[in-house]
């Protein structure tokens, strides 16, 4: 962020539909999550969903269409949609934020889904005011937010409540889905990383890892052990990067109880017809890379801390939205209140 600039990060939260920043958040601190007005956790879960619809912000809506006793549509919901970041850029975010529920040492391990691809940021304010999960898969984005009106130091158990809220009502709504991943755009290079120097391997490097880049981002050969240039895979197509450019830019909760989380299937065609189905099918065969449909969780948002400190980044208050639009088929949506003193979760669905 330093070398980016806060005000051209503030641009681009903007963008993804974050009202709720000031001039005084203009601060490195940024970057830690650190706002004078924190982001609801609807506003969160928007600005996630842009990054697994491939960049696409669309405005989360609580409703598609109106209709009158004669059947009559007489409100229609009018979502402003905008491409934000290429999809390369969301795709490489994308496996960044898959690292806290894959990696060794990851924050978010409880929240994988079997089959399923699961990216997703966990977030602590000071004192551990303010607990967060924010994360998506190819069908949904979710938000979850834990805290208090009147700030209290959350203690579960050592463990994050907003991630096991988050854990549990997603793997309800993808039981049955087809099994999906993130799809790798051909623009982006999977290249093997020198453990030691960071910089691209050769055939000698002796440990070595997987990262993401543009083309225009690939690091230079490492020159610290000898060897030729590793090929590199972008899906059907193989070839070897010659050109060294610098880079720019550098279950101890209780469980969930399923009959209070109501879910409806709601599809937008590309015909724009909707559908409505009140079933969850098994079988049913959605495509995931599509819009990701989002929902939200309302939680009673509490007054936002100044200073923030994210686990590893970004977040302040949010809350459950849930990203997906499937091209024809049905996708499940979640409508959810349960209110017990703490936590008030809605789950809504954002449609295009």
């Amino acid at each position: 962020m330093e070398k980016l600039k806060p005000s051209n990060s503030i641009k681009y939260l903007k963008k993804m539909g974050i009202s709720t920043l000031t001039k005084d958040d203009e601060t490195l601190v940024l970057a830690l999550g650190g706002l004078q007005n924190g982001i609801s956790p609807l506003q969160m879960a928007g600005a996630y969903a842009t990054i697994a619809n491939d960049g696409k912000y669309i405005e989360p809506t609580f409703y598609s269409s109106i209709d009158n006793i004669t059947g009559k549509t007489i409100l229609k919901s009018k979502q402003k949609t905008k491409q934000i970041v290429s999809k390369e850029v969301a795709y490489i975010l994308k496996e960044l934020l898959k690292q806290p529920v894959n990696g060794t040492y990851g924050t978010a391990t409880y929240c994988k889904i079997y089959g399923v691809d699961v990216a997703a940021k966990t977030g602590t304010s000071d004192n551990d005011y303010d607990r967060w999960l924010c994360g998506f898969t190819p069908y949904y984005t979710a938000v979850t937010w834990y805290g208090y009106d009147i700030n209290e130091t959350i203690e579960y158990n050592k463990k994050n409540p907003a991630g096991l809220l988050w854990a549990n009502v997603m793997s309800r709504i993808h039981t049955g889905l087809n099994s999906a991943t993130f799809k790798k755009p051909d623009s982006v290079y999977s290249l093997n990383i020198c453990s030691k120097t960071g910089k691209r391997a050769t055939t000698a490097c002796p440990n070595t890892y997987t990262e993401y880049f543009l083309p225009n981002t690939i690091p230079e050969l490492c020159n610290e052990h000898s060897g030729s240039a590793l090929k590199v895979n972008t899906n059907n197509r193989t070839n070897t990067v010659e050109k060294s450019v610098v880079q720019d830019i550098i279950k101890d909760i209780d469980e969930v109880d399923p009959q209070q989380v109501p879910i409806t299937n709601n599809t937008t065609n590309t015909n724009n017809n909707t559908t409505t189905n009140n079933t969850t099918n098994k079988n049913s065969n959605i495509t995931p890379d599509t819009s990701n449909t989002s929902i939200t969780n309302n939680t009673s948002n509490t007054s936002n801390t100044n200073s923030t400190t994210n686990t590893a980044n970004n977040i302040t208050n949010t809350e459950i939205t849930n990203s997906t639009t499937s091209t024809s088929e049905s996708t499940p949506v979640n409508q959810t209140t349960n209110t017990n003193n703490v936590i008030k979760e809605n789950i809504t669905r954002s449609y295009e």
